[in-house]
């Protein structure tokens, strides 16, 4: 079997809106963390910014989130995450786009998002994300210049996902409407329940629910 390699990216974001503090959200980390692991990937954390990335989320009670956290490999690769703008995109057959409300405010505009996710998917790798995740996808072009999403199938936080968090007002931009306005279908499931939706090598999931069947699938499309 080829060796894969999987490079997991995190928010360095941890301000909500001014309502409370946010990052990435641990579970998406943990779960695809965990079905890339099995499936024998290397796997590799990088964030916007580097170091320790701020966490959101966190349940210990998860036996996923806690293998996760106790795991020493992980924590210290967690504790000293390159910064995205310093990795070599070449080395990787994935990158998979972690959510977190932090996301929407450092992955749209990061030069290093794009140009990594573009590298991956034009080397005919895969780009994933989950939740807000999708995020990452809003600044993504290829090299035609046509964005990454236009005409293509997606899942991301829903508008109607975000107004039940009570954070509509509190975000920089709906996620939904913004992918919409990018050429994408969004394929909506009910409020926090797993959809997962495959668009050749583009894979996405619109909430927490979705983060292990997103990696599933990223492997399912590798294979």
């Amino acid at each position: 079997m080829t060796s894969r390699a999987a490079l997991l990216v995190l928010t360095s974001h941890d301000d909500l809106g001014g309502v409370r503090k946010t990052g990435y959200f641990v579970g998406e980390a943990a779960h695809p963390w965990k079905v890339f692991t099995d499936a024998g990937y290397t796997v590799d954390f990088a964030s916007i910014k580097g170091g320790q990335p701020p966490e959101d989320g966190r349940d210990e009670d998860d036996p996923v989130q806690a293998e996760f956290l106790n795991d020493d490999a992980v924590q210290k690769q967690l504790s000293e995450t390159r910064r995205l703008s310093e990795v070599s995109a070449t080395d990787y057959d994935t990158v998979y786009f972690v959510g977190g409300h932090g996301t929407m405010w450092d992955f749209p505009d990061d030069p290093s998002v794009a140009s990594v996710a573009r590298t991956i998917y034009e080397n005919d790798g895969v780009v994933a994300a989950v939740c807000h995740g999708p995020s990452a996808l809003v600044g993504i072009t290829l090299g035609s210049g046509r964005p990454l999403v236009a005409g293509k199938k997606v899942a991301a936080f829903t508008n109607d996902e975000e107004e039940a968090a009570g954070l509509t007002d509190a975000v920089p931009f709906l996620l939904q409407t913004r992918l919409e306005e990018l050429g994408a279908t969004v394929e909506v499931g009910p409020n926090f329940a797993e959809n997962v939706v495959v668009d050749g090598r583009l894979v996405t999931g619109q909430n927490p629910q979705s983060a292990a069947g997103v990696a599933r699938e990223v492997v399912a499309t590798l294979d």
